[in-house]
């Protein structure tokens, strides 16, 4: 046996990268192969040709390798990933071989940090791209949660949730989502539509979306280099701007979705539902920070407003800020000649407390139970950290509440303690923070089943801050509860005006499913219900909506398939603990929703 000579030669260490990974393979390759030999080779030629020339260089892709029947593909954006795989199966669709047969892809995606090679990439995250691969159907992307995180579902894609998924060599299970192109959007002035839960002016209030600002330095570019700076102006100038009651304003969670994506003027307005549009960039040099802001009319793309401010960070930082009073009220002034006007700022003083309390709102809401746990320690932390900071606590009574709505625990009484704590904790922090009184109504109609005491509270919420997108929601809610079935209605799809690209958009499908309900509307409330389910499918009281809507419309065989679903998630469930859960003031209500659970094979106790 042969020994090394001195010291061994230290080992090549490689890159790493964190990237977005496709993986693509042909349905039935073998079966085409044999069939169509040269056919099959000329088209799938063809096809990487394409993919070479046409769709890497407009999504920034790379082709790591090509085999006889796939490819390994690696983007630096998720989005882009997700575009150019739609895209992929676009193009595919066109390679026709002899006898009529087409070639048909089946994708996988994930991002992980991947260790580059000269010629591959290496690392479990590849591994896990491609048995993603093989839970997809033909012409079909299946990708992880890790993808489906930095989606924004109506902009960048639709998601299906196929749920927990068994794949090879993995003993765990991972969740799982197929991809579909997000629908299309018509480009054309925003229509204000008049709404009876927002007043009977609401047709003649302006709409406005703020973008996040942009680092001067990367205007041209894809992303915004300075972090979570641009979004904080944005989120500063839309709480400020949000204070007047003749504007209605974009929830900011809309908005930030183009941090990262850039579209024409006129289509992210149309996306948004916006007539003025606010945007800008930024230069950060040392402790100051100098601004350009722009007010644009969405219909022609003018700029009817700019202005250039010179202020500190840590005015910025400051819940009084004199460069975001100073920007609002250019903005008022430029809308009041156009349209309307609009006012004052909360937010987390550090802008890693922002990001930290941005990632437990998304998971308390959109992940599984690991991670709804998880939404809680990040908050108390946050709460921790800021004992005197009034949005921490509002969303942490919110965790209590879903604690309860989807399941997790019995004890109401012991959850509603907490609860009631935090939003009066919030509340004294800062009297003024709607966010706050908005949860405490979310309490009282969850948890203490007192409507009329909720009701109340939302709307003094909604008084205080007409652009609350979720105190509409709740109002929605609270009047589904008491029988209104048509002012519930109204409600939420205000609340789905206001926010309309909300990252949160699967848990307002779900509450406006039950407001559908309320309104004897059972098409639609399924078809709320349904798009919900589509994005998350671990959210019992969205399953419960589905049924009564598929009870109510004759749809046994559907409702029955969808409690089974429901019983997953909540295998104790009976008729007596659902109505024990409600909150009173509807009793007919109830006691149809009852009789609809029933009918679908509900038990009774």
């Amino acid at each position: 046996m042969l020994q090394s000579q001195g010291s061994a030669t230290a080992p090549t260490v490689l890159p790493r990268a964190r990237c977005a990974i496709v993986v693509v393979d042909v349905v039935e390759s073998v079966r085409l192969m044999q069939d169509d030999e040269e056919g099959f080779i000329g088209c799938w030629l063809g096809f990487v040709d394409v993919v070479r020339q046409q769709v890497l260089p407009r999504f920034e892709g790379r082709l790591v390798k090509s085999l006889g029947d796939g490819m390994l593909l690696v983007f630096d954006s998720v989005a882009d990933a997700a575009h150019a795989a739609l895209e992929m199966h676009d193009q595919v669709a066109r390679c026709g071989l002899s006898g009529g047969a087409a070639l048909q892809l089946r994708c996988g995606m994930h991002v992980a940090e991947v260790v580059v090679g000269e010629h591959d990439i290496f690392g479990a995250g590849v591994n896990l791209g491609a048995r993603l691969a093989t839970l997809a159907g033909p012409g079909q992307t299946v990708v992880s949660t890790a993808v489906r995180d930095e989606l924004v579902a109506g902009l960048d894609a639709e998601l299906d949730d196929l749920g927990e998924c068994y794949v090879k060599h993995l003993e765990a299970p991972v969740r799982a989502f197929r991809l579909a192109p997000a629908p299309g959007v018509q480009v054309a002035a925003p229509a204000r539509a008049a709404s009876a839960g927002a007043g009977a002016c609401a047709e003649l209030r302006a709409m406005v979306a703020v973008l996040p600002f942009r680092r001067l330095a990367d205007a041209d570019a894809d992303t915004d280099a300075a972090g979570p700076l641009g979004d904080w102006i944005a989120e500063g100038s839309t709480v400020l701007l949000s204070r007047a009651p003749t504007l209605r304003v974009v929830s900011h969670l809309s908005t930030a979705v183009f941090r990262t994506r850039r579209l024409p003027l006129p289509e992210m307005a149309a996306r948004l539902g916006a007539d003025y549009v606010l945007s800008g960039n930024y230069v950060a040099e040392g402790d100051r920070v100098n601004l350009l802001a722009e007010l644009a009319e969405a219909r022609s793309g003018e700029v009817v407003w700019a202005e250039h401010l010179a202020t500190l960070l840590a005015d910025l930082l400051s819940p009084d800020s004199q460069a975001f009073a100073a920007l609002v009220a250019g903005v008022q002034g430029a809308v009041m000649l156009n349209e309307l006007s609009r006012s004052t700022l909360q937010a987390p003083p550090s802008l890693r407390s922002y990001s930290l309390q941005i990632s437990a709102i998304a998971m308390m809401h959109r992940s599984g139970r690991d991670d709804f746990e998880r939404a809680a320690l990040q908050l108390q932390h946050l709460i921790e950290r800021h004992p005197r900071l009034a949005a921490p606590r509002a969303w942490l009574a919110q965790w209590h509440v879903l604690r309860v709505t989807r399941g997790l625990i019995d004890n109401t009484e012991a959850e509603a303690a907490p609860a009631l704590d935090h939003t009066r904790r919030a509340l004294d922090a800062d009297p003024q923070c709607s966010l706050a009184l908005t949860m405490r109504g979310f309490v009282e109609c969850h948890m203490l089943r007192d409507l009329e005491r909720a009701w109340h509270t939302l709307d003094t919420a909604t008084t205080m801050n007409p652009s609350d997108s979720l105190a509409w929601l709740f109002k929605g809610v609270v009047q589904a509860f008491q029988g209104n079935g048509s002012q519930a209605l109204e409600m939420v799809l205000e609340a789905g005006r206001l926010s309309p690209l909300d990252p949160l958009r699967d848990y307002y499908d779900a509450l406006s499913a039950t407001a559908a309900l309320a309104a004897q509307d059972y098409p639609r409330a399924a078809a709320f219900a349904l798009r919900s389910v589509r994005a998350n499918r671990a959210h019992s009281p969205t399953w419960r909506a589905l049924v009564i809507a598929q009870s109510e419309l004759g749809q046994l065989q559907a409702a029955r398939a969808s409690l089974q679903q429901l019983l997953v998630l909540e295998p104790r469930l009976t008729v007596r603990s659902y109505l024990e859960r409600s909150p009173s003031g509807a009793n007919e209500t109830r006691r149809r929703y009852a009789e609809a659970l029933q009918r679908a094979g509900l038990a009774a106790a």
